[in-house]
């Protein structure tokens, strides 16, 4: 009973996840603590997602990699198998000598002995949770079996929940076709401005065309340039950046073309470039507003006769590298300006992509954050932590003219005060210390701190104006309700107490 309790509790608050993954995970390991088990494994899957192949999610526990893939490989056949095919639940005190799964390979091979596994959900069966070698001697018991029967059927509960979540998420998502269509391992952002980015990199990905990247700093020109680049027929040969602003003007041709043996007193032998590394590939050139006068000559008459000359060469090198490209700046200006060769500039835009800041994707902050923050937690190897509420009203509320840069830091800074601190969750004094730690800030204000307190000073004044009436406030400040409060919960602003009298 005190056991079923301890439980119920539990499963209280795995009720409140939110995100697939974190629930398996925590699900996981509290059954695996409820009955002993030293090994686990859940796996989860949706036959009624959108995409051609149901949606799996898979967790384990104490197991290695090895271990993994055999636990895997048994899902076809095995113990794992039979659960699936019958939606019945098997024990046994060793599989390794038990008549019905002896002869397999899998069994044999791991020498399993104490084992558990149930399905969950039914009709069809939504996935399996599997429970390996228990922490004291002896087999699962009734009580066991049990235990975990009643869990997966709570989980199961929980379970379609989240998957119709998911599913309401996946029908609402811009991104998606695009996210069939093409690899995006590790890409965050489901906005309708990130998608039409998508849909562009889909159309010129299988293109034998020169891409430019625009967009201000920090909006992730890279990684669209890689994914550009993963998707295109030359995914298997190298990706080679080179950032044109981080090299010293007397040494970019060198860094670009190569430099033959004898060019000049430090060249002993040849040495190649970034065109030599990236053949057969993609060269990538951000900040390509930096490269000198010169190095754009060089830069054109490769993209027109796909040859270049090494510095101290007088014999031209052919290559086969498709050439990409960011800018942050407008470089139409600085054409204007005679500092960018107008000839390469029609070259490299053959099919230009412009990359949206994060004031135009602000839907996308949720999901980032998160993201960021998970990253902080495994790289730092920290305990789970998740963004309060108010924490994450606060970042969709603050200003970032960093972008998606500046955010990823600003997270992993939380991240790291936050666990320092012992806390539960990220919140908005870890995201922001300098406004509530009560110590005197810099002499100036960033952009930033000046953006947001002039729009805690708005926000202030139209609420007092209109007695706190919230519609009446929105309304004057053309902003949605929803968004009226947010605001008032992200800047800590409070009613004032009214007397009855």
């Amino acid at each position: 009973m005190r056991n079923e309790r301890d439980l119920y509790h539990a499963l209280v608050g795995l009720a409140a996840q939110e995100q697939i993954e974190e629930f398996i995970e925590t699900a996981l390991g509290l059954i695996a603590r409820t009955s002993g088990a030293s090994k686990g494994y859940l796996e989860l899957l949706d036959e009624r997602s959108s995409n051609a192949e149901p949606l799996r999610w898979r967790v384990a526990l104490g197991c290695s990699d090895s271990e993994v893939e055999q636990i895997q490989h048994a899902i076809s056949r095995g113990i794992v198998a039979a659960v699936v095919a019958t939606g019945k639940p098997i024990v046994t005190s060793s599989a390794y000598l038990d008549a019905r799964f002896r002869d397999r390979g899998s069994v044999q091979r791991q020498r399993i002995e104490a084992a558990l596994c149930v399905p969950i959900g039914s009709d069809p069966v939504q996935g399996v949770l599997y429970l390996q070698d228990r922490a004291q001697d002896g087999p699962f018991t009734d009580a066991d079996l049990l235990c975990a029967q009643t869990f997966a059927g709570y989980v199961s509960v929980f379970v379609e929940r989240l998957l119709m979540r998911h599913r309401a998420r996946e029908q609402s998502d811009p991104t998606q076709a695009h996210r069939k269509s093409l690899r995006l391992e590790g890409f965050i952002g489901r906005s309708p401005a990130i998608a039409r980015v998508l849909g562009q990199v889909a159309l010129v990905a299988p293109l034998e065309v020169n891409v430019l990247f625009s967009g201000p700093s920090g909006t992730g020109k890279t990684q669209l340039a890689r994914i550009l680049h993963e998707n295109s027929p030359r995914a298997r040969q190298p990706f080679v950046e080179l950032n044109c602003a981080a090299i010293p003007e007397t040494l970019i041709e060198s860094e670009l073309f190569g430099v033959m043996a004898g060019a000049h007193s430090t060249a002993s032998k040849r040495m190649p470039g970034k065109l030599d590394a990236a053949e057969h590939g993609s060269l990538f050139l951000d900040e390509v507003s930096e490269l000198s006068l010169s190095a754009q000559a060089k830069l054109l008459q490769f993209l027109q006769s796909r040859q270049f000359y090494p510095l101290g060469s007088n014999k031209p090198v052919t290559a086969d590298v498709r050439v990409l490209a960011a800018t942050n700046v407008d470089l139409r200006d600085a054409v204007k300006e005679r500092r960018f060769r107008e000839d390469l500039l029609y070259r490299l835009e053959v099919l230009p992509i412009s990359v949206p800041s994060l004031a135009e994707r602000g839907a996308d902050i949720p999901e980032l954050v998160e993201f960021f923050c998970a990253r902080a937690c495994q790289v730092h190897r920290f305990a789970h932590l998740t963004f309060s509420p108010a924490a994450l009203r606060a970042a969709l509320t603050a200003e970032w003219p960093g972008n998606v840069r500046q955010l990823a830091h600003a997270v992993e800074a939380a991240t790291i005060r936050a666990s320092g601190a012992g806390a539960l969750t990220v919140e908005g004094a870890h995201l922001f210390p300098d406004r509530s730690s009560g110590v005197p800030g810099p002499t100036h204000l960033t952009f930033q701190q000046a953006t947001r307190e002039f729009q805690q000073q708005l926000l202030e004044q139209a609420l007092n104006d209109t007695g706190w009436h919230i519609l009446q406030t929105a309304e004057r400040l053309d902003l949605g309700r929803s968004h009226v409060y947010n605001l008032i919960r992200s800047f800590g602003l409070k009613a004032p107490n009214r007397s009855s009298a």
